[in-house]
């Protein structure tokens, strides 16, 4: 790639583009020809790629598509590992600093909201040195229940509980627990973060489109999965003794298709799941980045092709980012 940009420049402006949209919506291909127009490297805002062996179910780019784009964050941990907001934020920003070293823009790229507001407004975390609270909740946990765990959240916190699935136990209970250390629901933490100014010069771009065409694309994108073989790829894991209780393996795929392996129902019925969870998952990520302040939408019907998308891509960037860099 070509240094189109000087970086002392780079450094002191902070350009940033943010590229999202719910699961299926086709951001890859996007973001790809998007970052080769203005000379980007893409950050991945996944909760699920960083993980090597979990490739088909977390829909990770391949090699060959990358069209010799750098892509950032992919592969960088074992499933055993736990990844977390705070750990994506500090190698984001690590990250972020290499771009513009390389004369480069970064091109924050997923569907992990809360993961991109992290980076995009510097969001504060506090680790808790009083472990006994979520210790306790743990112990609910297995002794009642997600369901349990997650009526208890709502009734504390509805805001935050529509954006957290029931299964997601580790979430529920961080959210739990930051309501009973603190004193006032995480929602509520999360608005005041929102409300904070950015260090970066950003465009914050979410693709959409009608909400039966994608409910059409994730049934398209998880037989493709299934042809794949997601089912090998879950079973390959679980010969490594790769649990349903762990983070890694709480993914949508990957935890059906254990409950498959396991026996606990049939592959349709897991299918069907899949499918199921993944249309609420993308209605989640709706509803968060329409809560987003300073957002640009992007509705990929209102464009003859996907090239007339990116042409208005980048004259917005150029208007915004672009002409402030020359």
């Amino acid at each position: 790639m070509n240094q189109l940009y000087d970086r002392e420049k780079l450094h002191t402006c902070r350009p940033l583009v943010v590229l999202t949209g719910p699961t299926a919506v086709g951001k890859t291909a996007v973001s790809i020809e998007f970052a080769e127009r203005i000379q980007g490297e893409i950050i991945s805002a996944d909760s699920m790629q960083v993980y090597r062996g979990m490739d088909i179910g977390s829909a990770k780019i391949k090699k060959e598509e990358m069209n010799g784009i750098p892509h950032h964050l992919l592969d960088i941990l074992e499933p055993e590992e736990t990844f977390n907001v705070m750990l994506f934020q500090q190698l984001a920003k690590q990250v972020i600093e290499e771009i513009y070293d390389r004369g480069h823009i970064p091109v924050l790229t997923g569907g992990t909201g809360f993961y991109i507001q992290s980076v995009l407004y510097d969001i504060s975390f506090t680790e808790e040195t009083d472990n006994s609270v979520r210790i306790r909740l743990e112990k609910e946990a297995k002794e009642r229940g997600a369901e349990y765990l997650h009526e208890k959240l709502a009734a504390v916190d509805p805001e935050t509980a529509d954006n957290i699935h029931a299964n997601n136990i580790k979430r529920v209970i961080r959210a739990l627990e930051f309501y009973e250390l603190n004193g006032y629901p995480l929602s509520q933490h999360n608005e005041t973060e929102r409300q904070k100014k950015s260090p970066y010069l950003f465009r914050y771009y979410v693709l959409n489109e009608p909400r039966e065409l994608l409910y059409q694309r994730i049934e398209k994108r998880v037989d493709i999965m299934l042809e794949e073989g997601l089912v090998a790829e879950v079973k390959a894991l679980k010969e490594r003794g790769y649990t349903r209780d762990m983070v890694s393996m709480q993914g949508l795929g990957y935890k059906e298709i254990l409950d498959y392996l396991s026996g606990i129902c049939t592959l349709n019925e897991a299918v069907e799941t899949i499918k199921k969870e993944t249309r609420h998952f993308a209605k989640r990520q709706l509803t968060w980045f329409r809560r987003e302040k300073e957002v640009t939408w992007v509705e990929k019907g209102q464009f003859e092709n996907t090239q007339a998308l990116l042409d208005f891509l980048m004259e917005d960037f150029e208007e915004n980012i672009g002409r402030k860099l020359v």
